[in-house]
């Protein structure tokens, strides 16, 4: 988990390695390029699972892929200190209290199997 730090968004709450696409570029290569930026390892497309979808609105709509890496090269390091000011390893079952709602939402979703979700469309949110 990496908490974020000085960006304008969600600053002091934990999220997982994550970015925008950057224009012609696939899923998974964002997802690559994306670890290699923020976290400093090198992923095989191979070795890259996307595990869910949310689609999701808060000040603007989003739709966001989550993926799963479990094989990597090189040693994970915090390499955007001016966006993270701290990057650890926590269990799904012992997350931090301040992760991210949508992320937090999301990573619980692997294990009840659910692959699709919508937030932030339900009567009262925004």
């Amino acid at each position: 988990m990496l908490r974020r730090f000085e960006t304008g968004y969600e600053d002091g709450n934990y999220s997982v390695p994550a970015g925008h696409l950057d224009g012609d570029e696939e899923v998974v290569t964002a997802a690559i390029r994306e670890a290699r930026e923020e976290c400093g390892v090198m992923v095989e497309p191979a070795d890259v699972r996307v595990i869910g979808v949310m689609h999701r609105k808060s000040s603007d709509e989003r739709i966001d892929f989550f993926v799963r890496v479990e094989r990597w090269r090189g040693e994970v390091s915090n390499c955007e200190p001016h966006k993270c000011d701290e990057l650890a390893w926590y269990s799904l079952h012992r997350l931090p209290a301040n992760v991210i709602p949508y992320v937090r939402r999301a990573l619980e979703h692997p294990q009840a199997g659910i692959w699709f979700d919508s937030m932030g469309f339900e009567p009262g949110q925004c």
